[in-house]
Order: C-alpha cells, then structure tokens, then sequence
C-alpha cells in the first residue's frame, strides 16, 4: 500500500514537475518573443529615419542639379541670342552698304539720264533744223522741176523699174542659154567619154540550149524505157527536151535560165557518165544545182570585185549573181548591171563626184530582178525593199527608186543612174523585145497555175503551149485532178492572152523508198 502511494506519489511529482517546467519555458519564449519584437521596431524606425534622411538628401541633390541644369540653359540661350544678334546686326551693316552703294548708282543713273535728255533735245533740235532744210529744198526743187516730190518719185521708181525688168529679162536669157549650151556641151563630152572608155560587148541571150550528143543512140538512152528518163529529166527540172531530127543534139526549152542551166550540166553529165536512170538523173541533176549555185555566188563576187566596191552584204552578192541567169529584153542583166555601174562611175569621175558610190548605185539598180518572180511587186519596189534590208545608203537606195523616173531624182547619182541605163540599154543589139514579152507570157503562165491550193511545182514549157503542174499527193487526191485541170484552164483563159491552146498536165507522184539491210 505504502508503495503504490509512493509510486503515485512520484508520478503526480513528476507531472507537476513537467508543467512546471514547460509554463517555465513559455515564459521564457515570450519574454525572448517580447525582446525581438523591441528590437524590430526599433530596427524599423532606424530604416524609416535613414530612408527619411536619404529622400531629403536626394532630394537637395536633383534640387541643386535642376538648378544647375536651368543655368546651363539660361546661359547658352544667352550665348545663343547674342550670336544671333551679332548676326543681325552684320546683315544690318551690309544691307546698310547696299543701299549706299544703290544710292550712288541711282545718282549716277540720275546724272546719265539727264545727260541723255540733253542730248536727245539737242538731236531733236538739229532734226527739225535738217528737216527745215530738207523741206525748203524739196520746195526749191519742185520750183524747179515742176513736178511735187510724190510725182517725182513715182517717174523716177517707174522709169528704174523698167529699165531694170528689161536689163533683167535680156541677162536672164544670155545666161540661160549660155548655161544650156555649156550644160549640153558637158554631157555630151562626159557621155561620150564614159561610152569610150567602155567597150563592153553585148549578147542577146536566147531562150534555148544545145547539148551535143556523141551519136544517135543517146538519144534513146535520153528517152529510157517507156519514156522515163526524159519524163524524170523535165519533171525536175521543168526544162523541156526537144528530140527531134537535128543529128547528134538535144535542144533544152525553158524560160528560166537557171533551169537550162542546171539541165544543161546535168546533161552533159549523163552523157559523159553513160548510166542514165531515174536514180542517177535526180541525183545528178542534184549536183548540178548546187553547182549553180556555186557558180551564182562566184559571179556575184567577181562584179564586186572587178568594180572595186566594198562592204556589200553577202546576200546582196548572192542575188547579184542570180542575175548572171537573168534576161531583160535579151540583155544579160549582170552584165547590163556592171556597164551601168562603169558608166554611171565614169560620169561621175568626170563631175567630180564620188564614183564609188556612182559604181555602187548603178551595180544594184536592177537587184530587184533577181527574185522578181519570186516576190510580188515591181523590180524597182523589191530592189528598194531589199537594199533597205541589207542596210544600203539612203542615196543609193533613191537611186534604185527613181532610175525608171518612178520617183522624182533629186540627187545626181539617181540622174547618171538614170543616164547609165538608157545607155547600156540603147545599145545597138543589147535588147530583143520579143523575148522579154515571151518570158513574161510564161512567167505569168506558172503564176496562174502555181496560185491553186496543192500545187508543190509547175514548169511552162513547149514554147508556153504546155504548164506542167507537179501537185502534192496528200493534198490533191486522184478524184481531184481532173476538176483542178479544168479551174487552172479556165483562169488561163480568163487572165493571159496566147496564142493557139495551152495543155494543162497535172502530175501526182507517190513514192515510197525503203532500204534493205
């Protein structure tokens, strides 16, 4: 008993002895709690006093710089007025020394024009004084004469004037006659001269060609089976082959003189060859072509050269080959091209002007006829489109322009242009009229019959009494052949005028060719 009193006893001690101790150790966190709390405030209003006394001294500080600030402002605005008003005041000083030195010039403008006012009042006085003479005179002189001053003038200005029409007229005339003697004196020295000093000689050319033949015989190799190989000869050449009774020869037929002239080579080819069929025809004839034009292009450059002309265009060249195959009433137009360009040189040499360009003018007058049934138009119009083309001087392309009188010639290389041609025409067997008309009827025959839709080629040929018409296969089928016959006949009719009948012969070829391998 004694013991668990004992026991209790202690627990109730001890437990007085923990809350004792705790209610202790509260006390003594408040009293810590109080203590930090003090000096928190305190801490507080130490910062709040130091933050006072920083705001008061900032505030002395940026008090103090405004000051500072407002100074430097006052005194450079100060600096600023003062610069400006010296400036003013030196543009007082010079505006003051213009208007002195403006005053001075006045004055003296002053004193000039009172010394001008003088001396105009002392012309005018000296004026009416001479007029007063004057007037007495004129008085004293109709005294005189009788007549008043108008009267007088008029007799002595009609009695000049006709004095002055007649001497005028009588010189008038002395002079033009005396210019038309010296004038026609001088042409017919110059024309005479250039002629001279140029011996050209002159060809009428011909429509035909003549192959010799090594026997009669050929001409059967000529003909071929069934006629095949003439039919492929005319067929791409558009060249017609006479065979006829003349022994050992061939006549070739054809307006254009390229085409005989490919013929003929190709021809005499053939015949030198042996082997003559459809095959070797098309390919000598191939050869033969482009021989030609080889030889276009190596005439055209001859003339250039043998005429001393320089800086021509290359295609200009060309063309003025072609004109080695190319007739104008009979006359080779090449040829009739290169005395022009020496006349027409030489007339110039003699009036001192440049003969180059004399030469020049004269060698491309006639370029036109080179494409001229090629090409819609006059030869004149297609010479001047082309020499425009081809970048020729203006004077030379007037010169072309006006050397038929197409054009009024106003310079005078057009007028010995002009001269040059009506020369080297009107020499005695230069031209043949008749051919020129016969080469036009069939020129206009292929024109007729090449202006229908399908038609690839066509040939005049049989002197114009027959127009061989090469058609394109997919375009022109067989039902259409006959109807197209019919429409080129009827147009032939309606535009050209002929002799006797023309025969329309329409040719459609298809080929197929493949090779074996």
């Amino acid at each position: 008993m004694d013991v668990v009193i004992f026991i209790i006893s202690v627990i109730v001690a001890v437990a007085i002895g923990a809350a004792a101790g705790v209610f202790a150790g509260i006390q003594i966190r408040r009293n810590t709690a109080e203590k930090e709390i003090g000096s928190a405030e305190e801490e507080a209003r130490r910062i709040v006093a130091d933050a006072i006394k920083n705001g008061e001294a900032k505030k002395k500080e940026l008090v103090l710089e405004g000051k500072e600030e407002v100074h430097r402002f006052r005194n450079e605005s100060e600096k600023e007025i003062a610069d400006r008003r010296r400036e003013v005041q030196r543009q007082e000083r010079r505006i003051q020394q213009k208007e002195e030195t403006l005053d001075r010039k006045l004055d003296n403008v002053e004193k000039k024009d009172e010394k001008v006012s003088k001396k105009i009042r002392e012309a005018d006085t000296k004026l009416e004084e001479i007029e007063t003479i004057k007037k007495s005179q004129f008085e004293m002189l109709e005294k005189i004469s009788g007549y008043t001053a108008e009267q007088a003038k008029n007799y002595l200005l009609s009695q000049l004037e006709d004095e002055l029409t007649h001497e005028k007229s009588v010189k008038i005339m002395e002079y033009q006659q005396q210019l038309k003697e010296e004038a026609d004196e001088k042409a017919r020295n110059i024309i005479s001269l250039s002629i001279q000093k140029l011996a050209a000689e002159q060809v009428a050319e011909a429509t035909i060609s003549v192959v010799p033949l090594p026997n009669d015989e050929m001409k059967g190799r000529i003909i071929g089976r069934e006629g095949r190989n003439i039919r492929a000869i005319e067929t791409l050449t558009g060249v017609d082959l006479i065979i006829d009774d003349t022994p050992e020869a061939i006549t070739l037929s054809c307006f254009e003189p390229v085409r005989r002239e490919v013929a003929r080579i190709a021809l005499e080819r053939l015949i030198s060859d042996g082997r003559i069929h459809p095959a070797r025809i098309e390919e000598t004839i191939e050869k033969a072509r482009r021989e030609v034009d080889a030889t276009i292009k190596r005439e055209g450059e001859h003339a250039v050269l043998e005429l001393g002309i320089h800086n021509i265009h290359p295609e200009l060249v060309k063309l003025l080959g072609r004109l080695r195959y190319r007739t104008s009433y009979g006359q080779n137009v090449l040829n009739h091209s290169i005395e022009v360009a020496y006349l027409a040189g030489m007339m110039a040499s003699e009036l001192g002007l440049d003969p180059t360009l004399a030469k020049r003018a004269g060698l491309l007058h006639d370029i036109g006829k080179s494409i001229d049934h090629e090409v819609e138009g006059t030869h004149i119009q297609i010479g001047v489109d082309l020499a425009r083309k081809y970048k020729e001087s203006d004077a030379v392309i007037h010169a072309i322009h006006a050397h038929h009188g197409d054009v009024e010639a106003k310079t005078i290389v057009a007028i010995l242009v002009q001269a040059a041609d009506a020369l080297s025409a009107a020499r005695p067997g230069a031209r043949r009229e008749n051919v020129e008309n016969y080469i036009k009827r069939l020129q206009k025959l292929e024109e007729v019959a090449s202006s229908f839709n399908g038609v690839d080629n066509c040939y005049a040929i049989q002197a114009g009494r027959e127009v061989r018409v090469m058609v394109k296969p997919e375009v022109v089928k067989d039902e259409r052949m006959i109807p197209l016959a019919r429409e080129i006949c009827k147009k032939i009719e309606e535009e050209l005028e002929y002799p006797g009948q023309i025969k329309v012969n329409i040719i459609r070829e298809s080929r197929a060719a493949e090779f074996a391998r």
